[in-house]
């Protein structure tokens, strides 16, 4: 059983600026938001065993019943020299993520912008907000989703997408959550220290859902865009090929991904 005792245990051995547990929460993020606000420190973690108003991009709704899934937010606070390349901040996450799995022998891919699937189907989400400091990002809180156990996959009515979890895609149980929030981290800490490099940018584009595939991304536009995904540019927004070979690239922004029909 996840808490606050068996989470301070497993993460002892990374370097987290602070952590506060809720067996039951709004949102993570709010309360994060709220704590990097008044001075938490960088890699802070605000982690619960079930979220009342968890919530995920545009706004929609992420489903925590209690004890299904793993849902924190984690507060960074970036150096100089990450801070030209925070739009890679969400490739840095979904990177993390699809690291512990890869580790538990599955084979994740990265639906852009923030999505991990497994199978095709959605089994993580990120949902990314910033405390601004006039013109500057003073710091950011970084919510992450992962559908562990079965129970934690939203009815079919609530998706928006095809959805599945940890143990569905393992067909076994699962490890401890504590040892896959380890293992995120671990990875996060790794990824972080290449923020400015290509290897990041590479890492996330090998790892892109449809890429060579046809694909339409809604833009909050009247028409979707319909295009070759071909990967990332160096700040993590997509390249997509039109019919005459020509390159549409895609920002971060409110978009959803699909693959064609």
């Amino acid at each position: 059983m996840m808490n606050e005792h068996s989470l301070k245990k497993t993460l002892s051995q990374l370097n987290i600026g602070g952590l506060r547990y809720f067996d039951s929460i709004g949102s993570t993020n709010d309360d994060a938001l709220a704590w990097a606000a008044t001075g938490a420190h960088d890699l802070s973690i605000v982690i619960a065993d079930e979220q009342t108003q968890g919530r995920g991009r545009l706004g929609r709704k992420w489903f925590s019943p209690k004890g299904s899934g793993l849902a924190f937010s984690l507060v960074l606070r970036p150096s100089a020299g990450q801070r030209p390349h925070l739009s890679r901040t969400v490739g840095l996450a979904a990177l993390s993520i699809a690291e512990s799995f890869f580790r538990l022998g599955l084979a994740p891919c990265i639906k852009w912008p923030n999505d991990i699937l497994l199978n095709r189907k959605k089994a993580a989400g990120i949902l990314i907000e910033n405390i601004w400091s006039g013109d500057d990002v003073d710091s950011l809180v970084i919510g992450m989703g992962i559908n562990i156990y079965t129970n934690s996959v939203p009815p079919p009515e609530f998706l928006q997408f095809p959805a599945t979890s940890l143990e569905d895609a393992l067909g076994r149980e699962t490890p401890a959550r504590e040892e896959i929030l380890f293992n995120i981290i671990s990875a996060f800490i790794h990824w972080r220290e290449r923020m400015g490099t290509d290897e990041l940018v590479k890492g996330w584009e090998q790892l892109l859902a449809f890429r060579g595939e046809q694909v339409q991304v809604h833009t909050g536009g009247d028409a979707p865009i319909i295009g070759r995904l071909l990967g990332l540019e160096s700040d993590g927004s997509l390249r997509l090929g039109d019919s005459h070979d020509k390159s549409i690239i895609i920002r971060f922004g409110d978009v959803s991904l699909r693959p064609s029909a």
